[in-house]
C-alpha cells in the first residue's frame, strides 16, 4: 500500500495536462481582452472607409 501511494505522489504525468490547460487558458483570455479593446477602433475605421468609398463618384468618361 505504501508503494502504491509512494508511486502515486511522484507521479507527474499529469502535471503537464494540467500546464498546459492553464496556458490555453490565459492565451484565450488574452485573445478576449484584445478583441474587446480593438473592437471600437476597427467599428470606428470601417465607418470612416464606408463614408469614403459612399462619397466617391464614378467616371465613366475619359
Amino acid at each position: 500500500m505504501f508503494k502504491l501511494a509512494k508511486n502515486f505522489k511522484n507521479d507527474e504525468s499529469g502535471a503537464v495536462t494540467v500546464d498546459w490547460v492553464v496556458l490555453t487558458a490565459a492565451i484565450v483570455g488574452l485573445g478576449i481582452a484584445v478583441l474587446a479593446t480593438v473592437s471600437s477602433g476597427v467599428q470606428n475605421l470601417s465607418g470612416d472607409i464606408n463614408t469614403q468609398l459612399s462619397g466617391q463618384k464614378i467616371s465613366t468618361k475619359f
